[in-house]
This record gives C-alpha cells, sequence and structure tokens, in this order.
C-alpha cells in the first residue's frame, strides 16, 4: 500500500502522548466555536474562524501582520509546530492548515480525525483554557501558488486546468442552491462552474472522518480525471471543504499545482457576467 506524500497527519493516539510537549501547539478551529467552551484538547488553543481568521471589514484573510500578531498573542510562535483538529471532519481545521501554508509556516500538521473522534474515543478533555505568555509570529509573504482567485478561475475555463468541485451532488446539480441547512448564505444562482468535476469531499474520509488509504485516494480522483501534472482548482461554498480537498490532493497525494479558490460559489454564484453550468 503506497504511503502519504507527505508526513503531515497525526493519529489522536500521539496527539495525547504529547499533550505535554512545549515545542507544539495544540490548535481547535470549529464550525460551530462554542464547541470549543464545552471541551477540548487539554492545551488547545482555540480559534473562531469568523471573528480570529477573518478580516472583520471584508471577507478575506487577515493580512500578514495581523495573521502574525493573532498566532503571537495566542503564545504561538515560528518555532513551534502546529497541531490543528476540529468539528465536521476537520473542515475548518485543514482550512487553517491551508492559511498557515498560505502565510508559509511549515511546521504544521493535522490530526487524523476531527474532536468527534477524540471525544468519542474517551480521551482526556477540558474546559480550561491556556494562557500563553504573548510571542512573536512572523508570518511571510503569502504563497500564490496554493490560492486561486475568480479572475483566475475565469482565465481557466476551457484550458488544461481541472475544476474540481468539492459540494455535494445537489449543490453541484442546481438542486440546491447551497448545503442543506445553510440555505440563509446562498448565492443568487445554483449550478456549478463550466467543466467542473464533481468529487464531494466526503468520499475522501471514512465514517470516523479519518481519511481515506492513499491508494483508494488516488483511485478516487483518477476516475474524475484529476491526474498527476494537471492543474487543479478546488472550490466549494466558502473555502472550507474545498481545503480539506486541497489537503488531500496537496498535502496526502502530492499534486504540486493544487490551488484553493475560498470565493468558491458564495463569490462566483453571485457574480455578473460569468457562465455556470445545472444538471437539472
Amino acid at each position: 500500500m503506497a504511503e502519504y506524500a507527505k508526513a503531515v497527519l497525526v493519529e489522536t493516539q500521539w496527539v495525547q502522548e504529547h499533550l505535554n510537549d512545549d515545542s507544539i501547539r495544540i490548535v481547535e478551529v470549529d464550525e460551530n466555536p462554542a464547541l470549543y467552551r464545552e471541551a477540548h484538547i487539554p492545551g488547545a488553543i482555540g480559534f473562531d474562524w469568523q471573528r480570529d481568521l477573518q478580516d472583520q471589514t471584508k471577507r478575506d484573510f487577515l493580512g500578514p501582520k495581523e495573521f502574525g500578531e493573532l498566532f503571537g498573542s495566542r503564545g504561538v510562535s515560528n518555532d513551534h509546530t502546529i497541531v490543528l483538529y476540529g468539528d465536521r471532519n476537520n473542515w475548518f481545521a485543514a482550512y487553517t492548515y491551508w492559511y498557515l501554508k498560505y502565510y508559509g509556516h511549515d511546521k504544521v500538521l493535522l490530526m487524523n480525525g476531527p474532536r468527534e473522534k477524540w471525544i468519542e474515543e474517551g480521551r482526556p478533555t477540558t474546559k480550561d483554557e491556556p494562557q500563553h505568555e504573548a510571542v512573536t509570529f512572523e508570518a511571510r509573504e503569502p504563497d500564490h501558488t496554493i490560492r486561486a482567485r475568480r479572475e483566475e478561475v475565469l482565465d481557466r475555463l476551457g484550458s488544461d486546468t481541472r475544476l474540481v468541485d468539492v459540494r455535494s451532488p445537489q449543490e453541484y446539480s442546481g438542486e440546491l442552491i447551497s448545503m442543506a441547512g445553510y440555505e440563509q448564505e446562498g448565492a443568487q444562482r445554483a449550478g456549478h462552474i463550466p467543466g467542473a468535476a464533481s468529487v464531494p469531499w466526503a468520499q475522501a474520509v471514512r465514517e470516523d472522518g479519518t481519511f481515506k488509504s492513499a491508494d483508494e485516494l488516488r483511485e478516487l480522483y483518477k476516475s474524475k480525471g484529476v491526474a498527476d501534472g494537471k492543474e487543479v482548482i478546488a472550490y466549494c461554498r466558502i473555502g472550507e471543504r474545498s481545503a480539506h480537498t486541497w489537503f488531500v490532493l496537496h498535502e496526502l497525494l502530492g499534486h504540486d499545482a493544487v490551488k484553493n479558490y475560498d470565493g468558491s460559489w458564495t463569490e462566483w454564484g453571485n457574480l455578473v457576467d460569468v457562465p455556470i453550468e445545472k444538471d437539472v
């Protein structure tokens, strides 16, 4: 059985064995930030993806200065290895992993399985929040090779670039304008970007949220026309599910030319003068 391309996953047992390792900072990022206050891995730092990780005056990343100040203020330095996990099969943990890579922090790992797996295994949790002294964290220049903007996506239509829509089949077809339960956040139009392959993010994981084997993942994407050597742009609704797929393709399978379009369908489905396709 083939191994993953990069050693970027750690098992829950490994995390438990390193709870007192001061060279590591465990970080929880949930879709529902309230979960962190209910229970979290001992020593884990909690980030609110909307309040902490987004610019509050525009829908975009924090700038490098603000990003560095955020992590430094919570006791995370450039010397620390960051271990990420969260709810919803690690959607926003994977998003934060990609975000850290965008700003050049290479010492980052993802727990293989979400917070639900940790809790179901009966591993220790706490409500206590760690109090670390502020340190220096310097973000590097953004790595634009892993992030796609709308102009680039539009330019790639009809090219060899493989667009991958990781939303549910119902969102892809246009039956649903947004993921069930998120109707208030939907776009103006339903469907998908022309030429995009439908590869729902969930096909990459097992029932417990751990990732399938490298061989299984490679066969999955090969069957959808996502081949080595071809540029890939993944998208979803707001960029978190597609960050999960970016992690699979770029980190686990070693595809070099993979970008996450974090504007995703919330942006594309609201734009004027861009094409869409529907299957319904």
